[in-house]
């Protein structure tokens, strides 16, 4: 008799799903070095908590939901954000897009919500790795409820269409898609950088981008007064 199937939040308590969110937690650290400003936005939520945000430098962070139960300040439409236009420094999309119905549309959103020269952080499954053999073979997909996968030069053919510039591009994962048999802090390295015992292809990716604007016209410089915040101040849904 087969297992019943387990929700992606059961699979995130397990040992495996820990340490690949402890993971990127310490990917993402690195990342925020230069990722400053006064409000962090994270579509979707990824893990227990706010585990990925917690060594960003930008004063207000918000975490928005597409579902209710979840962790997040706000449940919404992830393709229509009840936020205001070019009011963010910079956006998380933590494996979004892959459960996202039509993906194109939230990337197209947070670049709505997206300030000048605001920054873009994508992570995403390749689809050719290990993982991705896994999650095709599976029914409910690999980790669970995740059946899309798209390919880093899907996402980066996607950038180039609104403008952006690659600022940075990370590959990670090296690990087979099975549960580990050490600690969680000895599981890490092994995901983050290939090692001698791991040779195959790397099974995620970190994209890293900045939204560039192109005018005739010299853009108005950001202003060091104050800003509301974005969750409970400036709010306008988009059409």
């Amino acid at each position: 008799m087969s297992e019943a199937p387990i929700s992606l939040r059961q699979w995130q308590a397990l040992p495996l799903g820990r340490a690949l969110i402890a993971a990127e937690a310490r990917l993402l650290a690195t990342t925020f070095d230069d990722v400053f400003g006064q409000e962090l936005l994270q579509l979707g939520t990824w893990g227990t908590g706010r585990e990925l945000l917690a060594q960003s430098r930008i004063r207000r962070q918000s975490v928005v939901a597409d579902a209710a139960p979840a962790d997040g300040d706000v449940v919404a439409n992830l393709a229509h954000l009840p936020i205001s236009s070019g009011s963010v420094d910079a956006v998380l999309l933590p494996h979004t897009l892959e459960h996202a119905p039509d993906p194109y549309a939230v990337l197209r959103e947070a670049d709505r919500v997206l300030l000048a020269e605001g920054q873009l952080i994508v992570l995403g499954f390749r689809p050719a790795s290990l993982w991705g053999l896994r999650s095709a073979a599976s029914r409910a997909g690999y980790p669970p409820g995740l059946r899309r996968r798209l390919s880093a030069g899907r996402v980066r053919d996607w950038l180039g269409l609104l403008s952006y510039e690659i600022v940075s591009m990370q590959s990670y994962l090296y690990r087979l898609p099975s549960s580990p048999r050490a600690t969680i802090d000895a599981v890490i390295p092994s995901m983050l950088h290939r090692g001698w015992f791991y040779a195959w292809p790397a099974a995620a990716y970190l994209i890293k981008a900045r939204k560039r604007l192109y005018t005739l016209t010299p853009i108005r410089p950001r202003l060091l007064r104050e800003r509301r915040p974005v969750l409970g101040g400036l709010v306008e849904p988009s059409a």
